[in-house]
């Protein structure tokens, strides 16, 4: 488990947070909540817990397989330059560029 977490905030800048902190923030944010909102927040909070994997949909096989095909080309040298993927997007997709 990571020591330290990096909150964002809204005004862009951050605060570094230890476990204990990050309890205490949570249990503060949950304490403010009407019972609504509070049941629904309790329900997926639990739902992520129980999760085996919360983030194994995230490199999904057909993902996990576009990038390891990007990254064998990229290794053989088929690559193509920003300025030519915008200028080859802009003519095929130009009402993008309005």
């Amino acid at each position: 488990m990571r020591e330290f977490i990096v909150n964002f905030v809204k005004d862009k800048s951050f605060t570094i947070m230890n476990a204990a902190e990050i309890k205490l923030d949570l249990f503060r944010r949950l304490d403010n909540l009407d019972n609504q909102r509070l049941e629904k927040v309790y329900t997926k909070i639990i739902n992520l817990i129980n999760t085996e994997n919360p983030r194994k949909d995230v490199l999904s096989p057909e993902i996990k397989a576009a990038l390891d095909e990007a990254l064998e080309d990229s290794k053989k040298g088929r690559v193509y330059a920003h300025e030519e993927v915008m200028q080859k997007t802009k003519e095929k997709y130009p009402n993008l560029f309005k």
